[in-house]
């Protein structure tokens, strides 16, 4: 049975496209996943300090899709009081260079952007 080219395309949980980009797509995950590259690895309120608009419960959302897709590791160490850790995992590590593309094509774009945003509205 030959699929057609746009089959690929159709299924969204099977289209690597918009799973993919739909994670990472979010207001928060690029940003947590580029603070970690940064500073390696941080406990939680760590990352809350360095993204401070974030609220908390955002943060552990985003977390925890990062860690459910093996981007991210969170350790857990059995102490009192508690201690968790995030580092990047050599899958989210893997995508670091496809993020910094489009990090640095954002910030040789956004200027022109916002100007066309600007020139649309006007129309």
């Amino acid at each position: 049975m030959e699929t057609k080219k746009n089959d690929k395309f159709s299924n969204v949980e099977d289209c690597p496209i918009r799973n993919i980009i739909d994670r990472i797509g979010d207001k928060w995950s690029v940003l947590v996943l580029l603070v970690l590259e940064e500073e390696g690895t941080l406990r939680f309120n760590e990352i809350h300090k360095t993204i401070q608009s974030i609220s908390q419960k955002m943060l552990a959302v985003t977390l925890k899709a990062l860690e459910a897709d093996g981007l991210v590791k969170r350790t857990v160490y059995p102490q009192i009081p508690p201690k968790v850790e995030y580092e990047l995992t050599e899958r989210g590590s893997s995508l670091l260079p496809h993020l910094h593309g489009l990090v640095s094509w954002a910030v040789g774009n956004m200027e022109a952007i916002q100007t066309s945003r600007r020139e649309f509205e006007v129309s």
